[in-house]
């Protein structure tokens, strides 16, 4: 009974409730990667994932979201980094360009159950290492995903994912993983995206966590925050992509919980 209290172990019903969650911040993201486009701002994208979550009687989890770390209330409904921002960026007046590298991250609530998913992309015509980047990042998180079986660790989620990124020569964003995840946004335990197999907490079926590689294209894991208090980017300058899905563990095996 100690570890439900402290975990958050989530019922079947609970989980199903998670996923009406995860079908919304799903519809979000599709709806403003379809927006994006050259001349659009990330202000308007914002718009258009809070349009999404009206409709569906849902509730921004990043909206006035305020974590100790940061200086004042998070002022947006997603988080839209562009190029060399991994993380938090606030959706302002910036309009995009042909080529740039976004990462979009997107949390909602639905009946009191939140669901929290990021992607990346390239608006118009890309780099091809912008492609290969966005590509290992993808692969990670779902060899991430793979590992979050019954019976395996936190360790052996975070191996999988490094696994992926460190042998093709990416960095990752030092500090930083994925997370619990169900009443609150943000729930023990930590999800690490580096590890070492067999150690960590064993995952068990109820287990909801949210798996979120965040790589980049230099060799670093520093970086900097911006004047704003939120935006994360890489130290050196280089691209990132951040990909992330809600996942529950069960006894048949993971299920991800913020797909279409």
């Amino acid at each position: 009974m100690r570890r439900r209290e402290t975990i958050g172990l989530k019922s079947p019903a609970e989980i199903e409730l998670m996923r009406e969650a995860g079908r919304v911040v799903a519809r979000c993201l599709d709806a403003v990667r379809t927006a994006s486009a050259p001349g659009v701002t990330l202000k308007e994208l914002d718009t258009v994932a809070h349009d999404v979550m009206n409709d569906h009687g849902a509730k921004p989890a990043f909206l006035d979201y305020h974590p100790r770390f940061a200086p004042s209330p998070y002022p947006g409904v997603i988080c839209a980094s562009v190029n060399d921002a991994v993380v938090h960026a606030i959706p302002g007046s910036y309009r995009l360009v042909d080529g740039d590298l976004v990462s979009i991250d997107i949390g909602a609530f639905v009946e009191g159950w939140c669901g929290d998913a990021a992607v990346s992309y390239v608006v118009g015509d890309a780099d091809p290492g912008d492609l290969a980047l966005i590509d290992a990042t993808e692969r990670a998180l779902y060899a991430g995903i793979a590992a979050a079986r019954k019976g395996n660790t936190l360790g052996d989620v975070g191996a999988a994912i490094a696994g992926v990124a460190r042998p093709e020569g990416y960095g990752m964003l030092a500090d930083h993983g994925g997370h619990g995840i169900g009443r609150a946004m943000h729930e023990q335990p930590h999800v690490p995206n580096e590890g070492k197999r067999g150690k960590g907490m064993k995952l068990v079926p109820g287990l909801v966590i949210a798996i979120e590689p965040m790589l980049h294209r230099g060799g670093e894991d520093d970086y900097r925050h911006d004047p704003d208090g939120w935006t994360l980017r890489t130290a050196d300058g280089s691209r990132a992509a951040h990909v992330e899905h809600t996942v529950a563990i069960t006894p048949d095996g993971p299920r991800i919980l913020t797909e279409l």
